[in-house]
């Protein structure tokens, strides 16, 4: 599904998410810039980068106890984590609702909703662990006291605060500072694929809790994607039927944000569907 272009109020972003006007035309600019920014950088640090390979891998054999490995970000190789769109259901003031000024957002279980909200997602749980380093370091240094905050659709492809039947909900999103090695984990279940994009979750980085919490000054703005022989696997089980036709129309390299590159936002997935899965990925800001 196309994507359509919109202003963020924390920077420019485009849609992804269940929106067609505008054609994947808009996103053109935005992956030639990022392809040229990647292009200067690989220039400058050629003598340092000439022996490193590529590792766009996600075809590990599917069983209910699979694991993949996306490509993690050290040492020479080390890159900003690629900005991506924040999509039309953000929940963070910039397009309608703001989870991020409500009290009970900071939370590691983001199963349920807060507040007024008693909604709760079902589906295959999974735990997300996402290591936050600071890139000008080469990727060495943990950034403790930065804030996540991290998002994404139900089982069955929708979002709280916005689509329908789940607008008086909050569910599946939920913010958490990093601790001395970096790293906020969220207790959550795998999310849907729906029409037009690859499964995937959203996250912001900030600054510190006080700034996620606030919602100003976003350091970052990602996306985390998912192997597909574990979403082939998840997709399989009761809850997630639609899942599989619409994962059928869709690879990595067609997704319309993915398309450009997934190296840094593949996220290593281990554990089974009786047990529920593990994610982790190390985003460099």
């Amino acid at each position: 599904m196309s994507e359509k272009t919109r202003s963020h109020s924390h920077g420019h972003h485009h849609d992804d998410e269940h929106e067609i006007d505008g054609g994947l035309a808009h996103d053109i600019p935005m992956f030639a810039r990022r392809r040229m920014i990647r292009l200067l950088a690989g220039a400058s640090m050629a003598p340092l980068l000439v022996a490193c390979g590529s590792d766009s891998d996600d075809s590990a054999s599917s069983s209910s106890g699979s694991s993949s490995s996306g490509s993690s970000s050290s040492g020479s190789d080390c890159e900003v984590i690629p900005t991506e769109t924040a999509g039309p259901y953000p929940g963070d003031g910039s397009n309608g609702p703001n989870v991020l000024k409500e009290s009970g957002v900071v939370r590691k279980d983001i199963t349920k909703s807060f507040g007024s909200a008693s909604g709760v997602a079902e589906g295959i749980p999974l735990t997300v662990t996402l290591t936050v380093v600071d890139q000008a370091s080469g990727c060495d240094t943990p950034k403790e006291g930065a804030a996540v905050y991290l998002w994404h659709c139900d089982r069955e492809g929708r979002y709280s605060l916005y689509s329908e039947g789940v607008t008086e909900e909050n569910y599946l999103r939920g913010v958490q500072e990093t601790d001395e090695k970096g790293q906020v984990t969220f207790t959550s279940i795998f999310p849907a694929c729906y029409t037009g994009r690859w499964p995937h979750i959203h996250f912001e980085v900030y600054g510190s809790l006080d700034d996620a919490t606030a919602a100003q000054n976003i350091v970052a703005t990602s996306q985390l994607a998912f192997p597909k022989d574990v979403c082939d696997t998840v997709y399989a089980t009761d809850g997630y039927s639609q899942s599989v036709s619409n994962l059928g129309q869709l690879s990595l390299e067609t997704d319309n944000i993915f398309s450009d590159g997934y190296d840094q936002q593949l996220a290593t997935l281990k554990g089974d569907t009786d047990k529920g899965y593990t994610a982790t990925l190390t985003v460099p800001v």
